[in-house]
C-alpha cells in the first residue's frame, strides 16, 4: 500500500472514532452514524483500490519474466 493511501486509510480509521467520541470527552449520546459509514465505505474502497493495484503490478512483473524466458 502506498504512503497516500496509507494517510489515507488512517484519517478514515481517526473519523470512524471521531463519529462515536464526543469532543469533551467521553462517548456521544448520539453516535453521528453519516460519519462512520462514509469512512468505513471509504476504507474499503481504499483497501480494494490499493488490492487492484497490487494485482496490476503483479501481473506485470509476471508479463516480464515470460517474456524474458521466452527470448
Amino acid at each position: 500500500m502506498g504512503k497516500y493511501l496509507m494517510v489515507v486509510l488512517a484519517m478514515m480509521i481517526v473519523g470512524m472514532a471521531i463519529a462515536f467520541l464526543s469532543p469533551f470527552g467521553g462517548a456521544r449520546d448520539e453516535p453521528f452514524y453519516p460519519l462512520f459509514w462514509a469512512s468505513v465505505g471509504g476504507a474499503i474502497v481504499v483497501i480494494i483500490y490499493s488490492s487492484y493495484q497490487n494485482r496490476k503490478a503483479q501481473q506485470k512483473l509476471r508479463r516480464e519474466r515470460r517474456k524474458k524466458y521466452k527470448k
